[in-house]
């Protein structure tokens, strides 16, 4: 299996926020290490292998806020 780099934008208003996030992303299966990056867009970048990239943005969506937004999916180097 091929190692996954996913990223997600999701706004992060609090630190309740960050720590929801976290849950969820460290949680998923196949995880192995998770960021976050703002780099003018809060987004969270999570690496691992056969990762549900899209059950993991839903997740985001119906937990945390409702506009988390899959931005990419590419093999991580």
């Amino acid at each position: 299996m091929m190692q996954q780099k996913i990223v997600i934008e999701v706004p992060l208003h609090c630190a309740k926020c960050k720590k929801k996030i976290m849950a969820i992303c460290t949680t998923a299966d196949g995880v192995t290490s998770f960021t976050f990056q703002r780099e003018g867009k809060d987004q969270v970048v999570i690496k691992g292998e056969g990762i549900d990239a899209a059950g993991v943005t839903s997740r985001l969506r119906e937990k945390v806020n409702k506009y988390a937004k899959l931005v990419s999916v590419a093999k991580d180097e």
